[in-house]
């Protein structure tokens, strides 16, 4: 028996080692011509030859914790993406009576949950796919659903906007643009990044992801400021533990109650529509402006569909100098760019940009650029008693002659500026030493170009001594109407022009 189990001991390890090779090292011609034959049949399958890899030195043993796995590999793929968010949940789950409240909140509106599901099936892959590069809990992927129920147009009463719902300062920030033309708080692929961006930043700082969430609704300052004074007062600095707005003490206990619906819909009674584990949408470069409508009939996609995957573009045409992606249907890509190759209806976009020389009242801008008022009031958003400031980038119908796209200053920093309406009354003036249409235009709070525009003369020129000078000072309407005297700003602007021309 003691020769034996040394023997065994040797076969053994010399059957690891025909494991670990894959084949048993051989000596001698028979090697030789077993090698030439592997390197043969490796040359023939890869175009290229190698030497098989044999480890060298003694054996090592290994240690119980190697021999273990921490994790055990799913060999079967996700049924559908709910299964693929489930099995990557990892955050620690809430127990309180909020969630149980809110559980039974949305268990009673099956109608509600299941538009809100439908509408996320074409957003939720890619928020997946992100959370997972970036090894985030997934049950994050459910967050739009307490933020804006997965709608990209929403807008809040506080002015955030999107399907992550982003404040314009935080949206800023983390580098979202908001234009004329755009915003990237709606945009699928941009919105995403920085929500995820901003998560992880949280999670950094706070180090507990139910602080994280409640920073993001309420804000980290305030959660900052809530967890110092309970580390003062010697009490815990949970996110249960802290004093917090209602919103935001509802705000876990909702994601939760979402994430256990999600989890099990049966135990709820709910009902989760099909969405297969597959990306929805791709996208596709464009390299000249083009109508929505248009690339919306070249894609083949409805045009809601096209909005719906699209929703910063806010304008009717897609400007591809500040927007050079857009997102269609994993399946219409191709299609989009067979029919755009084979456009035969000359231009793609029938809109430009056209900025306001001065500040003037809609009625003027829209002769100067040959549209009617209401159109270019409804196209630009334009509500009613107000004046265009100079320098406002407006979308304006394109004329046929022009062949030049929208660049790239335009379409990423176009802003529509506005101010009330007021009647400009004529003030004529003459200019003391040194006045310039800078200073001018900074002591009657006018712009540059306006003063330049009536004076007939440069932006940057200066005035004789004496010289005479036009002015075009604001007086409200109602305070003309009714008699009354113009505002203060108004009036002293008014009198220092009369003390000014009398000298």
């Amino acid at each position: 028996m003691k020769f034996i189990i040394p023997l065994g001991l040797s076969a053994l390890l010399w059957l690891t080692g025909c494991a670990t090779t894959g084949m048993a090292p051989e000596t001698g011609p028979s090697a030789s011509a077993s090698s030439e034959s592997t390197a043969s049949a490796s040359r023939s399958a890869t175009g290229k030859s190698y030497r098989p890899v044999i480890p060298g030195g003694p054996l090592q043993p290994i240690t119980t914790s190697q021999a273990t796995s921490r994790t055990v590999a799913q060999l079967a793929p996700p049924a559908d993406l709910w299964e693929r968010i489930r099995r990557g949940y990892g955050m620690p789950d809430l127990q309180s009576d909020l969630v149980h409240d809110r559980e039974q909140w949305y268990s009673t509106r099956p109608d509600y949950i299941l538009r809100m599901t439908e509408r996320s099936s074409k957003y939720l892959f890619h928020i997946v796919e992100e959370l997972e590069r970036r090894n985030m809990p997934t049950e994050l992927a459910l967050l739009p659903f307490i933020e804006s129920a997965f709608n990209p147009q929403a807008v809040s009463t506080a002015k955030a906007a999107g399907m992550w719902q982003f404040m314009p300062a935080t949206g800023k920030h983390f580098e979202l643009k908001q234009n004329a033309f755009r915003d990237d708080r709606r945009d699928v692929l941009a919105s995403t990044r920085a929500a995820l961006d901003y998560l992880q930043r949280l999670h950094g700082m706070f180090g507990d992801w139910h602080l994280a969430l409640a920073a993001y609704n309420w804000g980290e300052g305030s959660v900052g400021r809530a967890i110092a004074k309970n580390q003062k007062a010697g009490l815990g600095t949970t996110y249960t533990d802290l004093n917090m707005p209602m919103e935001t003490r509802l705000y876990v206990p909702k994601l939760q109650a979402v994430k256990n619906i999600v989890g099990n819909p049966d135990a709820f009674s709910s009902r989760l529509p099909l969405i297969e584990n597959h990306p929805y949408f791709q996208t596709v470069d464009i390299k000249r402006d083009i109508d929505v409508a248009l690339a919306a009939k070249l894609a083949e996609v409805p045009l809601e569909d096209f909005k719906a995957l699209n929703p910063s573009a806010s304008r009717p045409v897609i400007l591809a100098a500040g927007t050079p992606q857009i997102l269609l249907p994993w399946d219409k890509a191709a299609i989009f760019q067979s029919n755009l190759e084979a456009y035969g209806g000359g231009r793609l976009a029938s809109w430009t940009v056209w900025l306001a020389p001065t500040t003037m009242k809609p009625a003027d801008a829209a002769k100067r650029v040959g549209m009617s008022e209401a159109e270019l009031r409804s196209i630009n958003n334009i509500p009613p008693r107000v004046v265009i400031k100079a320098g406002s980038s407006l979308l304006v119908t394109r004329s046929k002659h022009l062949e030049t796209d929208v660049g790239a200053h335009a379409a990423d920093n176009g802003q529509l500026s506005l101010a009330p309406d007021a009647i400009l009354k004529r003030t004529v003036l003459k200019a003391g030493k040194q006045d310039s249409v800078a200073s001018l235009a900074k002591r009657y709070r006018v712009s540059p170009a306006s003063v330049a525009e009536w004076n007939k003369v440069s932006a940057s020129a200066s005035f004789r001594a004496g010289q005479q000078i036009v002015l075009f000072l604001p007086v409200p309407a109602k305070a003309v109407a009714k008699g009354k005297p113009a505002p203060r700003q108004a009036r002293k602007g008014i009198a220092r022009a009369t003390r000014v021309a009398k000298r």
